[in-house]
C-alpha cells in the first residue's frame, strides 16, 4: 500500500505544487489589493479582498499538507513560487476595476487547471486529492461569478 501511495504522489506532485504556488501568489496579490484599493468601492472591496485572502490561505495550507501527506515537497520560497505559478503578481497602480478583473481572470485560470487535476487524481484513484481540488474549484468558480457580477454593476 505504501508503494501505491508513493506512485500516486510522484504523478500528482507537480500538479499540486503548481497550485501551492498559485495560492501563494494569490495570497500576496490579495493583500496588495486589500491595502491599495481606492475609490467608491473601497469599503466593499477592502472587506472582500480580506475574506478572499483568508480563504486562499486555507487552500494554500490544505494543498501543501496534501502534498506532504503524499510524500511530496511543496514549494516554500518566493523565487520558486513565482517560477512555478501560472499567475503573475500584482504590478501596483491597478484601479479597483482592474483588481477585480484580474482576480476573476486568475480564479478562472486556476479553476481550469484544477479541472485537469481532478481528472488526473480520479484516474489515479486518489479520491481525497480529487475531493480537495473539487472543493477549491467550486469556491473559485463562485467567486468568479460574483466578481464578474460586481464588474457588471
Amino acid at each position: 500500500m505504501a508503494i501505491e501511495t508513493q506512485t500516486r504522489s510522484a504523478s500528482l506532485s507537480g500538479l499540486l505544487n503548481k497550485q501551492v504556488a498559485n495560492m501563494g501568489v494569490l495570497y500576496i496579490k490579495l493583500h496588495h489589493y486589500h491595502w491599495y484599493v481606492k475609490g467608491s468601492g473601497f469599503f466593499t472591496l477592502h472587506q472582500k479582498f480580506e475574506e478572499l485572502y483568508d480563504e486562499v490561505a486555507k487552500f494554500y495550507d490544505d494543498l501543501a499538507e496534501r502534498m506532504l501527506a503524499l510524500g511530496g515537497r511543496p514549494v516554500s520560497n518566493m523565487e520558486e513560487t513565482l517560477k512555478l505559478s501560472s499567475l503573475t503578481e500584482a504590478k501596483g497602480g491597478e484601479t479597483a476595476e482592474m483588481m477585480v478583473k484580474q482576480l476573476a481572470d486568475d480564479f478562472t485560470k486556476v479553476a481550469d487547471e484544477l479541472r485537469q487535476g481532478i481528472a488526473q487524481a480520479e484516474n489515479e484513484g486518489d479520491h481525497p486529492t480529487a475531493d480537495l481540488l473539487i472543493s477549491i474549484r467550486d469556491a473559485l468558480e463562485k467567486h468568479c461569478w460574483m466578481l464578474r457580477a460586481y464588474l457588471d454593476s
